[in-house]
């Protein structure tokens, strides 16, 4: 497979990259791959493989996966994965799962599927980004040790003491959301992560995005929200609304994004646009 590499993040999956690389060396003679030891190494990586690779494979979390994509846009380039992340929102709602067997077979086949991208303020985000919120907890969470478990503390711990951001919307059709909100996410594909479902009705193909807009609300709503959440049942109610777009300006009172489950400090006014078609994802 001289036409694959494989970029892998060691600090994905509690640093444990060493299983995967054993069984990849195993059943394919000398392939193709690199350690990333910054971003910076991976964007080096990728540009002196760009033009003898056709299909580069992401082996870690959204913010790999991320990494990697944006050297993929409007190219004839394709993405594959193997997840290594925390929540694997992107590789979920891709069907790519925990078993080299199948991605090589994905692989050989060469099929894929043009999806959407969204950029907020020009940087790339290919599943969910957003601000408020969430946007704090990743911030805190990059402070923890990675898991699940760890993102419910710290996820609970921000709940309670956090005060919801204020969000205007310039555009006439998008003011009558102006106010004050517990978080404001912008979806490309259906959840964050962990199967949590935040935007049950997004579709990476139909060139919108999902911005769901969830106001501050009481703990004893929070299991209903976490249950319509694991479900696939969110709903428009008196707390949360979706608006389906393919371009918003927004301006908020905080600079505290996350892209993609990364932190990104993104001052205001702050501009969203869905990019049709600009990714090849391996099916």
């Amino acid at each position: 497979m001289r036409h694959v590499a494989f970029i892998i993040n060691p600090h994905s999956a509690k640093k444990n990259y060493q299983p995967f690389l054993n069984e990849l060396q195993e059943k394919i003679d000398h392939p193709i791959y690199y350690i990333s030891d910054s971003i910076e190494g991976t964007n080096r990586f990728i540009k002196e493989h760009f033009n003898s690779v056709e299909i580069f494979v992401a082996v870690g979390g959204d913010g790999t996966i991320s990494s990697v994509a944006q050297h993929l846009i409007h190219t004839d380039k394709k993405l594959a994965i193997y997840p290594g992340g925390s929540g694997n929102g992107f590789a979920n709602e891709t069907n790519f799962g925990k078993n080299l067997d199948q991605l090589l077979a994905k692989i050989k086949k060469n099929k894929f599927q043009e999806i959407d991208t969204v950029t907020v303020n020009g940087r790339l985000s290919i599943n969910v980004s957003g601000v408020g919120f969430d946007s704090k907890v990743v911030k805190e969470f990059e402070k923890t040790t990675r898991g699940f478990l760890n993102y419910i503390k710290v996820s609970l711990a921000v709940f309670f003491r956090y005060q919801p951001v204020h969000l205007s919307f310039p555009e006439e059709q998008f003011t009558k959301y102006n106010g004050h909100y517990l978080m404001l996410n912008i979806a490309n594909t259906r959840q964050f992560g962990n199967h949590a479902y935040i935007a049950p009705n997004a579709d990476k193909t139909d060139g919108l995005a999902e911005a769901v807009l969830v106001k501050k609300f009481p703990f004893t709503y929070g299991l209903l929200f976490a249950y319509r959440m694991f479900t696939k049942r969110l709903k428009e109610d008196r707390y949360v609304s979706f608006v389906s777009t393919s371009a918003m300006n927004v301006n908020a009172d905080t600079e505290d994004w996350h892209l993609d489950g990364e932190y990104h400090a993104i001052p205001s006014p702050v501009n969203i646009k869905v990019v049709p078609a600009s990714l090849k994802v391996i099916i």
